[in-house]
C-alpha cells in the first residue's frame, strides 16, 4: 500500500512537523497500526480509510509510536495533502474525517492553505503540578489543563519559551498527555512549544491539537479572533488561527518529501505472522 511523509505546517521541505500518513483501503487492525507507526518513528502516523457514510468520506486514525491518540492536527493535515494530492479527492470538494472520539473533521482548501475545523478545548486554570517548573527550569505564571490532560504554561518572556531545554525524563513523568509553553511575541501573537515524552514524543515540532487549547486561551487574553502563532521548536511552523467559538480553525501548508510503497506482511488476529 502507499505510504508518504508529509511535512506539515510549513511550505519548504524538512521543516513543520513531518508526518506519515498511510492510505488503507481496507479495515486495518489497531496493533498492525501501531506496529506500521512504531517502524515510521514520527511524532505521528495516519491511517485514512475510505467509508461510506452520509457524515463522512474518510475515518481518520493516529499513532505515535507508542500510543494511539484523540486527535493530532499535524497528521490531519498531512492526510488531507496526500489525498488532494494524488487526486483521491478533487481539490474544490472538502473532505470529512470520521475520527473515533473528536467527532468529524473537515478540511478544505483555502487561499492556498489547508483549513481545518477542529474542536476547540479551552484550558481550566490549575495549581502547577508537583515537579513542573523544576522539568521545565522556568516557573510559569499561569498553568493550565484541557479536556485532552494537555498542560498549558505560559510564560512571561517569549525568548524564555524559544530557549527553553527542559528535562524530558522528569516531564514524563507528570500527569499529562503533553506540556504546552507559551507566551506573547513581537513576531507573532503568541509563540509557544509542546512536549510529550509520557507518549513517546519528546519534542513535537508542529502541534496542531495543541493550538485548540491555545487559540481559546488568547483569544480571550488578547481580544481577538484571527491569530498567528509561531512553534519555535528547532523546525518551526507557522499556525494561523481562528476562534469560533467551541470550534477553532487552523491553517497551514504542506509539502510530501516521501513517497513509497509499504509491503506489508501478512498478519492475523493482532500478531505479525512469521
Amino acid at each position: 500500500m502507499r505510504i508518504h511523509v508529509v511535512d506539515a505546517f510549513t511550505d519548504r521541505p524538512f521543516a513543520g512537523n513531518p508526518a506519515a500518513v498511510c492510505l488503507l483501503a481496507e479495515p486495518a487492525q489497531p496493533a498492525w497500526m501501531q506496529c506500521v507507526a512504531m517502524e515510521m518513528n514520527l511524532s505521528e502516523t495516519a491511517f485514512p480509510r475510505p467509508v461510506d457514510s452520509p457524515d463522512a468520506d474518510f475515518e481518520l486514525r493516529w499513532f505515535t509510536p507508542e500510543v494511539e491518540v484523540a486527535l493530532c492536527g499535524h497528521a490531519t493535515l498531512g492526510s488531507a495533502h496526500v489525498l488532494y494530492e494524488t487526486g483521491a479527492v478533487p481539490e474544490d470538494r472538502p473532505i470529512r474525517f470520521q475520527t473515533l472520539s473528536s467527532g468529524v473533521l473537515t478540511v478544505h482548501r483555502e487561499n492556498g492553505l489547508l483549513a481545518m475545523d477542529f474542536p476547540a478545548c479551552p484550558p481550566e486554570r490549575v495549581d502547577a503540578p508537583p515537579g513542573l517548573a523544576e522539568a521545565l527550569g522556568v516557573s510559569p505564571a499561569w498553568t493550565g489543563r484541557n479536556g485532552q490532560n494537555d498542560l498549558l504554561a505560559i510564560l512571561e518572556d517569549p525568548e524564555a519559551v524559544r530557549s527553553l531545554t527542559p528535562d524530558l525524563a522528569a516531564l514524563g513523568r507528570i500527569d499529562a498527555r503533553g506540556v504546552c509553553v507559551t507566551a506573547t511575541d513581537s513576531a507573532y501573537d503568541f509563540v509557544s512549544r509542546f512536549f510529550g515524552p509520557g507518549v513517546g514524543v519528546g519534542e513535537d515540532p508542529v502541534t496542531g491539537s495543541a493550538h485548540c487549547m491555545l487559540t481559546p486561551y488568547w483569544a480571550e487574553r488578547l481580544g481577538r479572533t484571527e491569530m498567528v502563532g509561531y512553534q519555535a521548536s528547532s523546525r518551526g511552523g507557522e499556525v494561523r488561527v481562528s476562534a469560533r467559538g467551541d470550534r477553532v480553525i487552523l491553517r497551514g501548508g504542506a509539502v510530501t518529501v516521501l513517497d513509497g510503497t509499504l509491503r506489508v506482511p501478512d498478519f492475523r488476529h493482532g500478531r505479525l505472522a512469521k
